[in-house]
């Protein structure tokens, strides 16, 4: 039997500040940040989206009646909790109306909580081959205004409901996983921005790569030669980039530029939403499957996940037959086409607004062209509404 992802969404919120307008104001050559980071725009999270949100928007648009009435596990994956005891999950099973005969849990690993969330769904549809697994990754990273890493922020969702019989790709079984205690980038408990060591973070996701990458060839016995594309997670879209050309002398030069032109594919919405952490692996799969036009099914796809802190892992996906009728390319390039460029004085103001966090109450206005959003709140307790 084959399980694995049978529908995919995506949301990031409606804002974003252009890179080139970023490097200006932060006296940095352009380039630094387009060719140097990879990245064209950065998505912005106004006070009204929070990872919650984020979530139910990205499912809204993949889950019918019946995939509510089915699904019996729901599985956020976040690094920007908005509670240290209650799940996201469980605010998010309530807003989309889940089936309440589920489970409703968080993970955390940094940016690695999504690939533990959907490995975790994988295991359950196949003991339950009748029932649904919704696993959504969620995150807004921030390091802070005119910080080293702020030109790596973003924020966005990416939804995936996994069933048997999937219409998009089979989760195989085939991963290797591997973790190390270090401090390459962390977020402590009494801080909203995360604390970073650039050059060693890079200098570990390239050796975690290695440590998961030679583990797999040997335990499957498969090269490079046997995968159309490498999706990585994507904290920019340049790390990417790094850890593909490490593989790349494994194969001929024909196979490197075939595996070049599918990564360029795989990191079109990465480029222009910027870093969301859990999310940003399956970001770059779903642009892989939306702008490329030459894969098929029965393609396998290597999948490089990346967790500071550190767990690295690499499994594979094989396509299924008439996977690209499963996708929502339309919609997708539609939010991303609609959303709004910032000003600096608009971005620096939108990052610094946050709710209050001594028990006073706020209410704010219903956001447009928004389904679900974050009401306000009130008692320590956070508010959310969905809109008409």
């Amino acid at each position: 039997m084959e399980v694995g992802i049978d529908k995919l969404g995506f949301y990031t919120p409606q804002y974003y500040m252009d890179m080139a307008d970023l490097a200006e104001a932060r006296h940095e050559a352009p380039g630094k940040f387009l060719k140097g980071l990879g990245q064209s725009k950065m998505a912005v999270a106004p006070i009204t989206q929070d990872p919650v949100t984020l979530a139910c928007n990205a499912a809204n648009n993949i889950l019918t009646d019946e995939d509510r009435a089915a699904i019996d596990y729901v599985i956020v994956g976040s690094e920007s909790g908005v509670d240290q005891s209650k799940a996201m999950a469980v605010y998010v099973h309530d807003l989309l109306t889940i089936n309440p005969f589920a489970r409703a849990i968080e993970i955390k690993e940094a940016c690695y909580g999504a690939t533990a969330g959907l490995q975790a769904a994988v295991d359950h549809v196949t003991r339950h081959p009748e029932r649904k697994a919704l696993v959504i990754a969620a995150d807004i990273a921030r390091y802070g205004l005119a910080s080293s890493g702020e030109a790596t922020q973003g924020a966005g969702s990416v939804a995936m409901l996994i069933t048997a019989n999937p219409r998009i790709a089979t989760v195989n079984d085939d991963s290797v996983y591997f973790s190390g205690d270090i401090m390459d980038f962390w977020r402590p408990n009494y801080s909203d921005t995360a604390k970073v060591v650039g050059k060693y973070s890079t200098e570990k996701y390239l050796e975690f790569l290695d440590q998961v990458w030679s583990k797999y060839k040997e335990r499957t016995e498969l090269t490079l030669d046997d995968f159309e594309a490498i999706c990585f997670h994507l904290p920019y879209t340049k790390m990417g980039l790094k850890g593909l050309r490490q593989l790349l002398p494994e194969v001929s030069e024909t196979k490197a530029n075939e595996l070049l032109e599918h990564f360029e594919n795989s990191r079109e919405y990465n480029r222009q939403v910027g870093n969301i952490y859990t999310g940003s692996l399956y970001l770059s799969l779903l642009s892989l499957l939306e702008q490329d036009e030459t894969l098929t099914s029965g393609e396998r796809i290597g999948m490089f996940s990346y967790g500071s802190g550190a767990v690295g892992e690499f499994f594979s996906l094989t396509l299924q037959a008439n996977y690209k009728e499963a996708l929502l390319p339309e919609i997708h390039q539609k939010l991303l086409t609609n959303r709004q460029s910032l000003s600096l004085s608009a971005y620096e103001e939108m990052f610094q607004e946050t709710l209050p966090t001594d028990g006073s109450s706020q209410y704010l206005s219903e956001e447009p062209n928004v389904v679900y959003q974050v009401g306000g709140i009130e008692e320590h307790k956070r508010l959310y509404q969905k809109n008409n």
